[in-house]
């Protein structure tokens, strides 16, 4: 039985998308780089957005001290982050309650050392702050890479 596109879920139309990406990449990086990498990067760059925004937002609008805003943004966008990379990136179908529980942790490093330490670090060095989100957001994307799927979505 041939299933047609249109009758595929989500997950598989994101994951077939992104095998596809990847198969086009020149001078051999389709060896190199896994499909789970290219949708780490599509949901996260989203999910930064997400981020972004809601800073933008809570700092901008709403005069939140920094700290305060960061907190939220982060949370909510990491919640997304987590549910989009489940679903539709690494398709797990592990327990919720365990996968969880690492990705938490995960989390709280990241928050405590990229994000806490390097956007406040680099704010109060006088990096405007939206500079200093990117620049935290940079160091994180390497380290929750790994971290998802090695740790959180491990087959």
């Amino acid at each position: 039985m041939v299933i047609e596109p249109d009758q595929l879920s989500a997950a598989e139309r994101f994951h077939r998308f992104c095998e596809r990406a990847v198969g086009r990449l020149p001078f051999g990086l389709s060896r190199l780089v896994a499909s789970t990498f290219l949708g780490f990067v599509l949901i996260n760059s989203f999910t930064f957005g997400v981020d972004l925004l809601a800073l933008t937002v809570l700092r901008g609008s709403f005069g939140l001290p920094l700290p305060v805003a960061v907190t939220i943004a982060y949370s909510c966008a990491f919640a997304l982050a987590y549910y989009l990379n489940r679903t539709l990136n690494f398709r797990s179908h592990a327990s919720v309650g365990p996968q969880l529980a690492v990705y938490v942790i995960v989390v709280v490093i990241n928050y405590v050392a990229f994000i806490l330490g390097v956007s406040s670090g680099l704010a109060a060095l006088g990096v405007e702050y939206h500079l200093a989100r990117i620049a935290a957001g940079a160091c994180e994307a390497i380290y929750m890479y790994s971290a998802m799927r090695w740790l959180v979505f491990r087959r």
